[in-house]
């Protein structure tokens, strides 16, 4: 009996999996489109999700998002105008991993520049000596006294 109960949720969950993935009808009849299409999935973000990718996002925006690279790759174009494409309709954001550029290196440098500046700020103080008050009157006469005291006489 417990056996049987295991093999019916193993039979519901492969169908739930089955009913999830993508419809085969979407899917473009070369292979090896689908296969680049499938990889630039990978690389795109899902703007409602946020951290998932196209490929693993089920909002209905990434479907459409699907739709649009599987449309891309089938008239032809480069993984590098599909991406291009991509980023002039929705912007660097959609990119899981996006471009080097100048406005991307000052967001990622910036950090440690702060980090590293402080660090430097925080050796040279420390080597720095700490000033010392000025002397009172009191004080400096009696430095002047003891100085007189030990004077070698001549």
């Amino acid at each position: 009996m417990r056996l049987a109960r295991l093999i019916l949720a193993g039979a519901f969950a492969a169908l739930s999996l089955c009913a999830a993935s993508n419809d085969p009808a979407e899917r473009l009849p070369d292979p090896a489109k689908e296969a680049r299409a499938r990889a630039l999935f990978k690389e795109v973000r899902c703007l409602v999700c946020q951290n998932e990718s196209i490929d693993d996002s089920e909002a209905d925006l990434a479907e459409d998002l699907r739709k649009v690279v599987r449309q891309q790759v089938a008239e032809g174009r480069s993984d590098v105008e599909v991406k291009r494409y991509l980023t002039d309709r929705y912007g660097e954001f959609v990119l899981l991993k996006p471009s080097f550029s100048l406005g991307n290196a000052v967001l990622w440098l910036t950090p440690f520049v702060l980090v590293l500046g402080g660090g430097a700020i925080l050796v040279v103080r420390a080597r720095r000596p700490e000033p010392t008050a000025p002397l009172s009157p009191d004080e400096e006469k009696r430095l002047a006294a003891l100085a007189k005291a030990d004077e070698p006489v001549a």
